[in-house]
């Protein structure tokens, strides 16, 4: 996944190079996007916060993400992919 913080809102903004990009509406200050990142695919996929959390690249713009409680074709299907 890549991901841009200091977007005015946060989005799905497609899929490039196999890879998810989203733009977060947080700075990449203090754990402030990560959180966003946290908070906004929880939303998206309708699974609790818990159910989401940042694998590797906490402090980069590549992440990789884990989740619980939903299955690879429903997480597909809800981001509409």
């Amino acid at each position: 996944m890549w991901v841009t913080p200091g977007a005015r809102s946060s989005e799905l903004a497609g899929v490039a190079d196999g890879r998810l990009r989203i733009r977060l509406a947080a700075p990449p200050a203090e754990g402030r996007a990560n959180a966003e990142l946290v908070r906004f695919l929880a939303d998206l996929l309708d699974v609790p916060r818990a159910a989401v959390g940042v694998v590797a690249g906490g402090r980069s713009r590549r992440k990789l993400v884990r989740l619980s409680g939903v299955t690879l074709d429903d997480a597909r299907r809800r981001l509409g992919l």
